[in-house]
């Protein structure tokens, strides 16, 4: 009863000199640990977030304690917590070595490592309730002294840790991938700095008061504060990099931030003013700020979504990339094995109704002229075949030597004039009269172009007939009859002299161009699907009734063909019934028309 009286009456005395940070230093960062290991621990239940809320309690017994020391007038309640400062203190170092390692190996500690930490505390659990730990109670003043050993061996221990950590992740610093790096060095700067503050502080506090030269433990209070930094670095840590598993937001861990220092203003402010004024803006603070989380969540909600499908998309993307790829290389393999029987057909064909094998009677030969025109069609649909797969894959070569335009469309004129005769139309070949300059050119792949525009005309073609004109092109061209025309576009890198923006017919041309137009009095083409006739498998409505057996890859080579020679192919028509005209213009030289560079 004698010491209880005595620790009373010093209460009394001393209260006034109590410091004015305790409450703040003891509260706010027991309220920052408790929040981070709480929030970490709910959200992932993993060893590592069990770890660190078992340092976050251990912090707050010490810190608890330590309150009590300053604050109680209770001289038992004051020997309780003193004799349990030096096993917690000592703990919550043992822990953070425990944290890091699992951090850094993303695995539990080993039985070895275990038992060395084991060893490590077990002293401090024997001497705890020993004359070691509180050496003897000075009656005079009614206080104990601690035991030195005791106290010198838990600080060894903190500091012995603490070195610990910091050569053990410079080592694992080293070996870590790039991106580890970062969050092991956060880490480790956020949790050196925290144990190195609270071992100085409580260090010295101890070793300046047994030498007397300060009279109090003061010091001891600055050293909390480098858990708040701790758990900064931490808040850190998951907002970018999500350690942990948690996904965070920065706006969440600053509101929380705000909300726990304006509060933590309490421990300052003395008039009843400056106490509503306080909760006032901590309320205000804790709306807006909730309002501001709620808002931030939602945005980064929606953009996950998008990255999600986004992410889907490309898969997706990838997918039908890679299958797009396998029907090319389908279609060529299965182009190349008919291609070789067909050729064969078509020959065995020609030699059967030339009369090489006998005398052929007309209701055979009619029906075999039927076979070899569709043999011809099957042949004409292998080889566009064989031309889209290597348009497609980058494989279609060409062949630049100087050649007549004209030569090809004369040939092509005595191809088509008895087809054209057999319907009852008119093929109309006009040429200039002085001869049109060369053009470096790939000679097959043009003729195959003209030839496929002027069967086009002649199929699509009820009455009257087509006219192929071959010119140069100078000044200016006007739409001849003044219908609708459709210039697709140009392959990349692609520029022409004198093509206008809103793909209508060019008002002025090159005279280093020639052009070669196809005009037929067919059945002429809606304007709404001009655009679409140069893609793959795109056919007229109309069309489609009157030649079923047409696949709409005829006007996508050839225009392909065309590109890869600088020119440019397009279509105009006046509307239905009303005909048609195929364009083709060429430049002279390839060297004038080489694609730009991006």
């Amino acid at each position: 009863m004698f010491c209880q009286e005595i620790f009373e009456l010093k209460y009394l005395i001393f209260t006034d000199k109590i410091p004015v940070l305790i409450y703040y230093s003891h509260l706010s960062t027991v309220t920052a640990s408790l929040l981070v290991g709480f929030f970490v621990f709910f959200k992932n239940k993993s060893l590592l977030s069990k770890i660190l809320l078992s340092i976050s309690i251990s912090f707050s017994l010490w810190v608890f304690l330590n309150l009590i020391l300053w604050t109680s007038s209770r001289s038992d309640v004051i020997m309780f917590a003193w004799s349990l400062i030096g096993i917690l203190y000592a703990l919550i170092y043992i822990l953070c070595f425990y944290f890091v390692y699992v951090f850094i190996n993303k695995k539990d500690i080993s039985f070895l490592i275990k038992v060395f930490l084991s060893v490590l505390f077990l002293p401090l659990i024997l001497f705890l309730s020993t004359r070691f730990n509180l050496e003897s109670i000075n009656l005079s003043i009614c206080e104990a002294s601690e035991g030195r050993y005791f106290t010198y061996y838990y600080y060894g221990v903190g500091f012995f840790i603490l070195l610990l950590i910091l050569f053990y992740s410079a080592f694992k610093y080293k070996r870590a991938e790039k991106e580890f790096k970062k969050q092991i060095l956060y880490l480790i700067l956020g949790m050196e700095l925290f144990l190195l503050s609270f071992f100085s502080s409580g260090f010295l506090a101890s070793y300046l008061f047994e030498k007397g030269i300060v009279k109090n433990f003061n010091i001891e209070q600055y050293g909390l504060f480098g858990m708040t930094i701790f758990m900064a670095f931490l808040g850190y840590l998951i907002v970018k990099f999500k350690a942990f598993n948690i996904k965070m937001l920065a706006a969440q861990a600053l509101v929380v931030s705000l909300v726990v220092l304006i509060g933590s203003m309490f421990a300052f402010v003395e008039t009843t003013t400056s106490k509503i004024l306080v909760g006032v803006t901590l309320a205000l603070s804790a709306g807006m700020g909730w309002l501001l989380v709620k808002s931030v969540k939602l945005e980064v909600q929606r953009k996950e979504e998008l990255q999600y499908m986004s992410d889907r998309l490309a898969v997706a993307n990838d997918q039908l990339r890679k299958l797009d790829n396998a029907k090319s290389e389908f279609i060529s393999i299965a182009s190349h094995q008919l291609r070789t029987p067909l050729t064969a057909v078509k020959g065995f064909i020609s030699l059967i109704l030339e009369g090489a094998y006998g005398k052929v009677e007309n209701k055979i030969r009619d029906a075999l002229n039927k076979v070899y025109v569709s043999n011809e069609r099957l042949i004409q649909l292998v080889e566009n075949l064989l031309n889209v797969s290597r348009i497609e894959s980058g494989r279609l070569e060409f062949k630049f030597e100087k050649a007549r335009i004209e030569n090809i469309i004369r040939e092509l004129g005595d191809s088509f004039i008895l087809i054209a005769r057999a319907k009852g139309l008119y093929l109309d070949i006009k040429l200039p009269s002085d001869p049109l300059p060369e053009i470096e050119m790939d000679g097959p792949k043009i003729r195959e172009v003209l030839s496929n525009l002027i069967d086009n005309a002649i199929k699509y073609t009820n009455r009257g007939g087509v006219t192929v004109r071959a010119e140069l092109a100078t000044g200016s061209m006007e739409q001849e009859t003044g219908g609708t025309g459709y210039i697709p576009n140009l392959a990349p890198g692609i520029t022409i002299e004198g093509s206008s923006s809103d793909n209508q017919s060019p008002q002025t041309i090159s005279p280093e161009l020639v052009r070669v137009v196809i005009s037929d009095t067919g059945i002429g083409i809606p304007e709404k699907e001009l655009p679409y006739l140069f893609s793959r498998f795109s056919r007229g409505k109309d069309t489609s009734r009157l030649h079923v057996g047409g696949t709409g890859l005829g006007l996508y080579v050839g225009k392909n063909m065309v590109e890869a020679h600088h020119g440019r192919v397009w279509t105009e028509s006046d509307g239905l019934n009303k005909g048609s005209r195929f364009i083709v213009e060429l430049p002279i030289s390839q060297d004038k028309y080489q694609p730009k560079s991006e």
